[in-house]
């Protein structure tokens, strides 16, 4: 819930402040109001540079689990929000559920059989992806849900995965630190551009495929 003299924040005013640059956060699950970010140093991931690992790559090769799209939207988002400090409120989780069912908001999951065991989920626009948050609940599953996703965005047409904040797991597989000013010259070119992100196939999502494509492994 917003504080009472501010706007009432739906879906076409939270697509706007992405247009924009900021992004929405809470101070915590429990905390009701909700405060927009623009970050001096925005965190950005390369999709012409993310790094796979040779452990990474080990992981990837036995495809030990089922890759998921817009499956269990919710579920991920919970997850993202289940741990000690986390910024979705139930406003927050309310407003990116209305953005997936406009077809805005999507998902990328990791199934254990019939277990949610990773994932990673954000907005589409153009051909920018607002990455929001991810999880894991088995070693490397947002690693792999992250590898996974960047060669979907790679096949969809995208050209630029926003991170928000760069952290040292970021960091170790290829993220980086922009200006605003840069960022918000590489998110009006991506906006111009007509990208899906569900226009890669599942045979084209294969682990040998993604490894295949990948130049960054070492």
């Amino acid at each position: 819930m917003a504080p009472k003299d501010a706007p009432i924040i739906t879906p076409e005013l939270l697509l706007h402040a992405y247009r924009c640059g900021v992004f929405p956060m809470s101070q915590g699950g429990d905390d009701e109001e909700i405060f927009w970010v623009d970050p001096t140093e925005r965190g950005i991931l390369p999709l012409d540079g993310f790094h796979i690992s040779r452990s990474l790559a080990r992981e990837i090769r036995k495809e030990q689990y089922h890759i998921r799209i817009n499956t269990a939207f919710a579920g991920v988002v919970r997850a993202c929000a289940d741990r000690p400090e986390t910024w979705i409120n139930s406003e927050i989780l309310h407003l990116y559920m209305m953005l997936h069912h406009l077809d805005f908001a999507h998902s990328l999951e990791i199934f254990d059989g019939e277990t949610l065991v990773g994932g990673v989920y954000g907005v589409a626009l153009g051909g920018a992806f607002f990455g929001e948050s991810m999880f894991s609940r088995v070693p490397n599953a947002s690693k792999i849900a992250l590898a996974y996703l960047v060669d979907r965005l790679n096949a969809g047409g995208f050209t630029l995965l926003d991170t928000q904040f760069i952290t040292e797991h970021l960091a170790s597989l290829g993220g980086i630190e922009i200006s605003r000013e840069d960022y918000r010259n590489r998110l009006a070119n991506a906006l111009e551009l007509d990208a899906d992100f569900e226009r890669q196939s599942p045979v084209e999502a294969s682990a040998s495929g993604i490894l295949h494509r990948n130049t960054q492994t070492s």
